[in-house]
């Protein structure tokens, strides 16, 4: 008896049932069984699913004689079904990577109960991906189960489905079947949860939603709908056969009123002139099934009562209103932003007549995401050198809290903003500022970039049209021609950022300040550090990060980090972090494991780099800062083809790594079940690696750009200090001298 059935309805889903089916097959749970139901499909899904089940023994194809829809085809698979629980998946939707062991091993932390909801994600055509709006009744917490009224809130969450898993002995001996006709879930799911003895649950988005632009049953014009009368005179019928779930009539009551109105609302549902009739149908259901008692909002209490009172002209009338006052509010806004944008520009003008304040400098990274990379560490050497000098730094109010005290935080698009740009004499960031920034004279303006190129940058991307998209050339050279410094860690990046960024810039060769960090921490320092990110006292932190994809809109797959620990062993975790351009990952994608620490939404990449004791990356720029730490790297190019068609590369990694390659996640499992990643051979590439791209990381980087650039300094800046000289940060052992020790060694 197979631990779950998967029961996978399929009528007209021919482009989407491999992909569906593939994402159960793909499964590392493997104790399963799949049920394909064709319900007399007129296009390929009988022979699809007749192809799976001739190459799988886990997957059966059953053929009905005749279109019976989507809720007797589900009976038609749960007759045949012999697993402990039942699992729905529609024809055109996928699982995640994970889900089968996810649903698993939380159905057995839980002692098996007769119903487990788990969570989900829309996915659109584009590629974006949109969880659950009310995903907090999922949380784990409290009591491993519960009961439907110890949780009432499950009920906002959208009543499918296919967003649970089902006991099998329990619905058979409760005798639950689908209905026929549209929204068939509403009859199964809530008469399931208010007579489920016992419910858990599963905070982790387990199915992918697909919204199809065209095709969806419920998003077709048709009479149908009517059928949701039907199914709610079920749900009724239901909890008058039990009195015991009499309390539950009012928060139905309240659950048919919202669906209704949700319904009567949508557009493109109702056939033309089927409105009135609708409405009469759904105040004859308010008489029949009224139960006061549930809290309504006093928003929704308006339609409720219009429904009961069958005032559909007045309900029309609102409904009408309310949009149009939506979208007189939205062009009333525009309009604010349009004014307000003019009066901004006029006031930027007026600056720039103003003389330019010489003590005050402005900086700025990421596109304003907070304190980061090397303008942080230069404005920090800054403040430290350079006499009277007042310091601002731009970003959005929510990384106002990652600026230091000293420092004047400056929100994008304000007074403040324009004033300092128009105003200051020093101007620093690692991306380009404002395109409407005029660059005075008088004024310095630094580009520090973010990292040693590998991938292709700059003017080099007009061959690449995947990874330059919408990029305007004649506007990036506009900005390059604002520059008076570019900063450059290394001889490679200089010949890199003059060739792409072309203009009459001065090139400072003079290394990363945001790596002067990683030669001026202590070892007691790190394992505050390492305590601050709960990395258990005596493990291995493994730092995840992977870069951004330019031939992929979503994120690439991640690779199954939770495998991957069972090739470590007990002893490791792991720090995911996703690129910035990404984000945190949607809460609820991935199963909570306590060896699995996500630090996406850490602000400082070079504090997660000393926490961590190795790192595992691909086509990164993080890993020419990780090498100065002298600590392991791991690089995986599963995909090096797709990248370097869409991007491109200026090197070939695997021929000059910084560490171990893998190319596949097979490989890198394999890698990391020896020690070899972290043997002589991994340090002999890391070291050759470092001596050529870190000549001048030495923790001297930043304080040489601010003799040079702040104090007008040409002579005496700083030496860099010999790689075999240099002590940087480690963990577990005495603090190391300084760097300029060693110089005057």
């Amino acid at each position: 008896m197979p631990r779950f059935s998967v029961i996978v309805p399929a009528y007209r889903v021919q482009a989407y049932l491999h992909e569906c089916l593939d994402s159960v097959l793909n499964q590392s749970f493997k104790d399963y069984e799949i049920i394909v139901v064709d319900d007399c499909s007129p296009d390929g899904c009988g022979p699809i699913a007749d192809e799976y089940s001739g190459r799988d023994h886990r997957v059966t194809a059953l053929h009905l004689p005749r279109n019976a829809g989507l809720g007797p085809a589900r009976n038609a698979g749960v007759s045949r079904a012999t697993g402990d629980y039942l699992l729905f998946l529609d024809g055109d939707d996928t699982l995640e990577p994970e889900s089968l062991q996810a649903i698993a091993d939380r159905l057995d932390a839980t002692g098996g109960p007769d119903v487990l909801v788990y969570d989900y994600a829309r996915t659109y055509w584009s590629g974006e991906r949109v969880r659950n709006a009310y995903p907090a009744p999922l949380a784990e917490c409290g009591p491993a189960t519960f009961r439907l009224a110890d949780r009432p809130e499950l009920l906002k969450v959208l009543m499918v489905v296919w967003n649970k898993a089902y006991r099998r002995e329990f619905v058979r001996a409760q005798g639950f079947t689908f209905p026929p006709g549209y929204y068939e879930d509403t009859p199964w799911t809530y008469p399931v949860l208010m007579a489920a003895g016992s419910i858990a649950v599963l905070d982790r988005i387990c199915v992918s939603y697909r919204q199809r632009r065209r095709g969806n049953i419920l998003s077709t014009t048709s009479e149908r709908h009517f059928d949701v009368f039907d199914q709610y005179d079920r749900v009724f019928a239901f909890i008058d056969a039990r009195p015991e779930l009499a309390v539950w009539r009012p928060a139905m009551f309240r659950r048919m009123l919202d669906h209704f109105s949700t319904l009567f609302t949508s557009h493109g549902r109702l056939p033309r002139g089927s409105r009135a009739a609708f409405f009469r149908r759904a105040r004859e259901h308010c008489h029949r099934y009224r139960a006061p008692g549930a809290p309504v909002p006093l928003r929704a209490r308006l339609r409720h009562g219009l429904f009961r009172l069958g005032a559909h002209r007045t309900y029309r009338t609102l409904w009408a209103a309310q949009r149009l006052h939506g979208r007189l509010r939205r062009g009333s806004a525009a309009v604010r932003r349009v004014v307000r944008g003019a009066v901004l520009q006029a006031h930027y003008r007026v600056q720039l007549r103003l003389p330019v304040r010489s003590q005050d400098a402005v900086f700025a990274a990421y596109w304003h995401r907070g304190y980061a990379c090397s303008p942080a560490a230069i404005e920090a050497k800054a403040r430290e050198l350079v006499p009277g000098l007042r310091t601002a730094w731009i970003c959005r109010p929510a990384d106002a809290h990652t600026v230091p005290t000293a420092t004047r935080r400056l929100t994008p698009g304000t007074f403040g903003y324009w004033t300092a740009l128009a105003r200051s004499k020093y101007l620093v960031n690692n991306v380009n500022f404002d395109r409407r920034l005029v660059k005075r004279r008088g004024q310095i303006l630094l580009q520090t970039h973010h990292g040693t190129p590998l991938k292709t940058m700059g003017t080099d991307l007009l061959d690449r049209p995947a990874a330059a998209r919408d990029t305007d050339f004649e506007q990036l050279l506009r900005n390059t021609d604002k520059w008076d410094f570019s900063l450059s860690a290394n001889r490679h990046s200089t010949l890199v950022w003059e060739r792409t960024y072309p203009s009459a810039y001065t090139t400072l060769e003079y290394g990363s300040p945001r790596n002067d960090v990683y030669h001026r921490t202590s070892a007691s320092q790190v394992a505050r550090l390492r305590e601050s990110l709960s990395i258990p006292a005596g493990s291995t932190a493994l730092l995840y990060a992977p870069t951004h994809r330019d031939y992929r809109r979503a994120q690439h797959p991640a690779l199954d980090l939770e495998r991957l620990l069972r090739v470590l062993g007990p002893q490791f975790v792991i720090l995911t972090r996703s690129h910035y351009l990404y984000g945190p990952a949607p809460a609820g994608s991935r199963t909570a494991h306590p060896r699995i620490i996500d630090v996406t939404g850490h602000p400082s990449v070079e504090t997660l780099a000393l926490a961590s004791d190795a790192l595992l990356t691909d086509y990164s720029s993080l890993m020419f800062d990780y090498v100065n730490l002298d600590r392991p790297v791991v690089i995986h190019l599963d995909d090096s083809q797709a990248y370097e068609a869409a991007r491109g590369t200026y090197f070939d990694l695997p021929s000059f790594p910084p560490g171990t390659v893998a190319h596949s996640q097979d490989e890198l499992f394999d890698t990391f079940s020896t020690d070899h990643w972290r043997g002589a051979r991994a340090a002999e590439l890391r070291a050759a690696f470092r001596a050529r791209f870190c000549p001048y990381d030495d923790g001297y980087a930043a304080e040489r750009v601010v003799r040079r650039v702040f104090l007008g300094e040409t002579a005496g800046l700083p030496l860099p200090v010999p790689v075999k000289q240099r002590r940087p940060a480690s963990r577990g052992v005495p603090a190391q001298g300084t760097a300029r020790e060693f110089l005057s060694n």
